[in-house]
């Protein structure tokens, strides 16, 4: 992991690819603020620019690659890559939002539900497939976020598009929870899965934990908390 405390300002304007661990509940803006206050904060700066490459939900946690300075460019390149998730679906319930921002309702027995028929229908998604965003996604409907008219209770209709699901692992000895590990391309929605594994299996599903391992080449065991991240730079600042 690298020395975040050791780089001085020109190297954060220079360009910096920083491998964040996000925290669960923070979005993605939040992240990128912390980082970006921190290093204002240090080097007494009006301002300096800092993105991500690739959204994480509120409730999920993982890698987020974030780019300072002139990095900044890159991150069209890197949203480009696959990502590589592991989580948990439960069966027998669904929610508005396919994971636990919303409440669980249509309740369904999953006795009758074996490894074999999850294996199935996982094998059925794998691959080139058509994929139905969230409606509680940040989608644009008619130039408005999905999520803001689904909140208020509104029709929302999206249109399917193609994403790769490249590796779709399964364990499933503590049914009716599924937990799995899933390599997708750029723009897949993994609550979107949870869903259609529900429907395949007639008893419904939804999301209830969701960690970002990789993106590309680079691995969450290397990224670091935002808050850790402030401390590091801080209490080096006599150093650089």
């Amino acid at each position: 992991m690298i020395d975040y405390g050791k780089l001085s300002v020109e190297d954060f304007q220079n360009g910096q690819m920083l491998l964040i661990d996000k925290p669960l509940t923070w979005t993605s803006f939040d992240a990128v603020a912390k980082i970006r206050y921190s290093i204002r904060k240090k080097f007494n700066l009006k301002k300096i620019k800092v993105g991500h490459a690739g959204t994480l939900d509120p409730l999920a946690t993982g890698l987020l690659i974030i780019c300072t300075g002139k990095y900044t460019k890159r991150i069209a390149d890197l949203t480009l890559e696959n990502k590589t998730y592991t989580g948990t679906f439960r069966l027998g319930a669904t929610t508005p939002s396919y994971d636990l921002e919303t409440e669980t309702e249509n309740h369904q027995p999953t006795d009758h539900i074996t490894e074999e028929m999850v294996k199935t229908e996982v094998a059925k998604i794998t691959g080139a497939i058509m994929q139905i965003p969230p409606v509680f996604s940040a989608k644009k409907v008619d130039g408005k976020r999905a999520y803001i008219s689904a909140r208020k209770g509104k029709e929302v209709k999206l249109e399917p598009r193609p994403v790769i699901i490249s590796k779709f692992e399964v364990d499933c000895s503590s049914l009716p929870d599924v937990k799995f590990e899933i390599e997708s391309s750029k723009g897949t929605y993994i609550r979107s899965i949870a869903r259609d594994l529900g429907e395949a299996l007639k008893c419904g599903a939804h999301l209830t934990e969701l960690r970002r391992t990789k993106i590309g080449e680079y691995s969450a065991q290397n990224a670091i908390d935002p808050i850790d991240f402030q401390k590091t730079i801080q209490d080096k600042s006599e150093d650089v």
